[in-house]
């Protein structure tokens, strides 16, 4: 019996995961700027394959329960440092923050180059 609920939690965990990583999927195509792109992506990496790593320890073995917890830890310290490193790599180069509602807290005008007064060509090395 208990190897039933095992055997069902984790395919419940898996079909979770497959959910998840898909929405991110499509949150990546969906959302206007690179700072929403951004959010959607590593929500999805993170949540979607904790998932999958939780329902691969439904077997009990224990080096397989430890290797899915040092997966889930070096996911839990890398995905947010990669996330910021690349949205300060969109900041630094002034990409514009398009969603409706967005809240620019920085002095640096984020607008984008259409909208502004002193627009000016994008340079070709970008």
């Amino acid at each position: 019996m208990a190897a039933q609920v095992a055997t069902v939690a984790a395919d419940a965990l898996i079909v979770l995961g497959l959910v998840v990583t898909t929405l991110g999927v499509a949150g990546m195509f969906r959302m206007p700027d690179v700072y929403t792109q951004l959010h959607a992506a590593s929500k999805a990496v993170f949540l979607g394959i904790v998932a999958f790593l939780i329902a691969s320890m439904a077997d009990g073995d224990g080096a397989i329960t430890a290797r899915a917890v040092l997966i889930a830890v070096f996911l839990l310290l890398t995905t947010p440092v990669g996330a910021h490193a690349v949205a300060r790599a969109a900041f630094q180069r002034r990409e514009p923050m398009l969603t409706s509602g967005a809240l620019n807290e920085s002095d640096q005008d984020l607008t984008p180059a259409a909208d502004r007064d002193d627009a000016q060509p994008p340079s070709p090395l970008r």
